[in-house]
């Protein structure tokens, strides 16, 4: 091997290794910043409470609307901060990498769902593939999730799971009949707390699909999405084919 490789080949691990260490620091800063934001956010929302039930009747009407959003607001602040805190854990443990039954995870959330919703899922043969079972099931179960909210408005919802294979990856499908979404937004669906929707119409913090990219490419794969706004939308992640059934 001539110097100039190697140099090369030192570079890219000085790069390499740099990159990680400061992946490692924002996810640390990030847990920290959650996690310190935490006590404040609850103590809003103790002192809205008392407000509410000790001298809500002295309010007048616009002052009753002014706390509400005030309690609104800091719940959903929470809510954000729990799902940063979600998110910094997925990238700092470490992975238990083991065969998964995938029709398995998808069957067990399935049946956490409400009787009604069960009946939504038409789930062909999917293939099993090796990786972190914990995590893996989290993937499902916001896909599936995010299925059932988007159709929710549709009067026939029709929830199909299902896979397929190329040259060297298994490749997993949930799709519906739902809202969809424009394809040109696509760029936004996997950011943290990104959202395509009105937060009225389909709550929830945006952190989801944020989740659902960061385990997919901690197991060495892709997500992506096609959709067509009120037809409907398919999400797809792709993981390494390792002959696992």
């Amino acid at each position: 091997m001539n110097a100039t490789v190697e140099g090369v080949l030192s570079a890219n691990a000085r790069l390499t290794g740099e990159i990680d260490v400061l992946k490692a620091e924002l996810d640390g800063f990030t847990y920290s910043v959650s996690h310190d934001l935490r006590a404040p956010v609850r103590a809003v929302l103790g002192f809205a409470r008392v407000v509410a039930d000790d001298h809500g009747s002295a309010l007048d009407e616009e002052g009753r609307r002014l706390l509400a959003v005030v309690q609104s607001e800091a719940s959903r602040m929470g809510d954000m901060i729990d799902a940063l805190l979600a998110l910094s854990r997925i990238g700092r443990e470490a992975m238990a990498y083991l065969p998964v039954d995938m029709a398995g995870l998808v069957y067990e959330v399935v049946a956490e769902r409400a009787v009604q919703e069960q009946s939504l899922f038409d789930v062909g043969d999917l293939p099993g593939v090796c990786g972190d079972r914990v995590l893996l099931r989290q993937v499902w179960a916001n896909l599936l999730s995010n299925a059932v909210k988007f159709s929710s408005r549709t009067p026939t919802p029709q929830l199909r799971v299902w896979a397929t294979r190329d040259a060297a990856r298994v490749i997993y499908h949930v799709g519906d009949n739902g809202v969809g979404f424009d394809m040109k937004c696509a760029d936004k669906l996997f950011g943290v707390f990104q959202t395509l929707h009105r937060r009225a119409r389909f709550p929830g913090t945006g952190a989801v699909l944020a989740m659902v990219k960061r385990i997919v490419h901690r197991h060495g794969g892709t997500v992506w999405a096609d959709a067509q706004l009120d037809v409907g939308a398919t999400f797809s992640f792709a993981l390494p084919d390792e002959g696992t059934q």
